[in-house]
């Protein structure tokens, strides 16, 4: 469902978006780190990972449990009517709290903290995301997401 930049903006402060649960698998973990050339043990060898690291198991590269949070806010944020694109424009803050071991489900949970028009056409927000785990009461992790939406028309 679409919504308009004034809808949206009258949601400065709530949650704005919350994903379906997505198993984190080993599978995953480890495709994950021959792409990005991060195989370390705790990662990618879950015999050693279960005898040599308080985890009891692999667990997921921080950033491919930061990674997912595009395809968490893919599902659940917001579409504005009139935008043409988004951008991903960076992050103020991010810190990984809590390992995700491998087979555990992790959802994302967003909250709009600022909305700014930019000039013609553009539109910065700026998203409190907290990437949970099942059944932990710590998240995984908590970022500040920039994200800039792209209008053909002027929104200002």
């Amino acid at each position: 469902m679409k919504i308009t930049l004034e809808q949206l903006e009258a949601k400065v402060g709530q949650e704005v978006g919350l994903s379906d649960w997505l198993v984190v698998d080993q599978e995953m973990i480890s495709t994950f780190g021959k792409l990005t050339f991060d195989e370390q043990f705790i990662h990618m060898d879950p015999e050693r990972a279960k005898t040599e690291t308080p985890f009891g198991g692999t667990i997921a590269h921080g950033f491919l449990t930061l990674s997912l949070a595009s395809k968490f806010g893919l599902e659940t944020l917001p579409d504005l009517e009139g935008r043409t694109m988004g951008i991903n424009y960076g992050f103020d803050k991010i810190r990984f709290l809590h390992p995700v071991v491998s087979g555990k489900r992790i959802r994302g949970r967003f909250t709009l903290e600022s909305l700014t028009r930019k000039g013609e056409g553009q539109v910065l927000q700026e998203l409190g995301v907290s990437i949970e785990i099942e059944g932990v009461e710590s998240p995984a992790l908590v970022a500040k997401w920039l994200t800039m939406s792209i209008f053909e028309e002027v929104t200002a």
